[in-house]
């Protein structure tokens, strides 16, 4: 599935974003809202955004990362430190922004007086969203933050890898990247608002809060018992037999988590005397009883290869995954299907595109990833 840029939807057109933004959160939040028709001003330091320089590999001018997450924007250059230049950018917010997302290290917005306080004094009508480190409040508010970081501070890492082993971040940027999220659902939330009142409002994340929303069924786990949550490698706490397994050649997901599954499970691994097995009865009891169960399985599940498993597992109508690799993931047919890949305008690129359909259709980028500083004059040109 796919569509040109023209007819794809643009929810958004008409709204114009400035992007105070570098790295991963608040670009991957310009991201989703440019995506959608938004007119995003991304505003970079001299040198331009960090991220551009995050390679290799580097794709027609800057790296896979900063491509990826900055399609469809405008970049201009201002030096904060210019008077001239900060008061452009200033005037350039209070005439034509919607919506201000900024990321800038903590205070220095501040200083500038482009902070979301003394912008709605003079534009009541702008939506202002902070994306912070630790939040907006409490000892540590003042401190940098990264995802690893976050991944490390929030309880995400703890609870990532092998029991006995250390812990592990999670490949993709789920903190960055969920933090651009959420803000996008507090703009939205401002947005709605101001449609009824006319007033916008300021809108504060932080990639710590992420962290810890991310760990809310572990945490609750805490709060029941006062145990922290182990690893479970990739099992899960609470649930079992639910992980994955070494085949032949490969690996493969079982997600057997209620009785009737297990139930499928014991037949199609031809064992069906476990069904009435005290140790394995009932989910309370497969947890107690876990180790055992996962050595019986894992030594059953190792001697015959992924793709006999999952045709097996699959007719007997438990839930399974073979684990695979990302290009794997990009090449399969259901990819495809979805048009989950879309090609960039212009240029040779094509990258995974928002995982949402409107009317059947899916939005697309309408033009490549800015040079640095390529639209400065045109928009912001402070000595014009």
């Amino acid at each position: 599935m796919s569509a040109s840029s023209s007819t794809a939807p643009q929810p958004f057109k008409g709204l114009v974003v400035i992007e105070l933004g570098h790295s991963v959160a608040a670009p991957f939040a310009g991201h989703i809202l440019s995506e959608l028709g938004a007119d995003v001003i991304k505003v970079e330091k001299s040198d331009g955004d960090d991220a551009r320089r995050w390679g290799p590999p580097f794709w027609e001018g800057a790296s896979a990362f900063f491509q990826s997450l900055n399609r469809n924007k405008r970049s201009v250059v201002c030096n904060f430190r210019d008077a001239q230049e900060a008061a452009a950018l200033k005037q350039l917010i209070i005439e034509r922004a919607d919506v201000v997302l900024q990321n800038l290290r903590p205070g220095h917005v501040e200083k500038l007086g482009i902070d979301g306080p003394t912008l709605l004094a003079t534009k009541p009508s702008l939506v202002y969203c902070n994306l912070g480190a630790f939040g907006r409040e409490g000892p540590l508010k003042e401190r940098p933050g990264y995802d690893p970081l976050m991944q490390a501070f929030g309880g995400v890492m703890s609870t990532t890898g092998e029991p006995g082993r250390p812990s592990v971040r999670v490949g993709a940027s789920i903190v960055d990247m969920g933090t651009g999220l959420w803000s996008v659902v507090g703009i939205l939330t401002a947005l709605y608002e101001r449609q009824q009142t006319g007033r916008g409002r300021v809108v504060d994340v932080s990639l710590f809060e992420t962290a810890a929303s991310w760990t809310s069924l572990l945490t609750a786990q805490y709060l029941c018992t006062g145990e922290s949550p182990q690893k479970q490698g990739s099992g899960a706490p609470g649930i079992a037999p639910y992980k994955a397994y070494m085949t032949l050649d490969g690996e493969v997901v079982v997600a057997a988590g209620s009785d009737s599954l297990f139930r499928s499970l014991a037949k199609v691994v031809g064992h069906p005397e476990w069904i009435e097995d005290p140790r394995f009865v009932d989910n309370p009891s497969r947890v107690r009883n876990q180790v055992e169960l996962y050595r019986l399985l894992d030594e059953l599940m190792s001697q015959r290869p992924t793709r006999e498993w999952v045709e097996a597992l699959e007719a007997a109508g438990i839930p399974c995954s073979p684990v695979q690799t990302i290009q794997q993931m990009a090449e399969h047919p259901q990819t495809q299907a979805l048009g989950l890949i879309q090609p960039v305008p212009d240029t040779s690129m094509r990258f995974v595109t928002l995982p949402l359909s409107l009317d059947g259709q899916r939005p697309v980028s309408r033009g490549a990833p800015p040079k640095l500083g390529e639209h400065t004059e045109s928009i912001l040109n402070p000595r014009s």
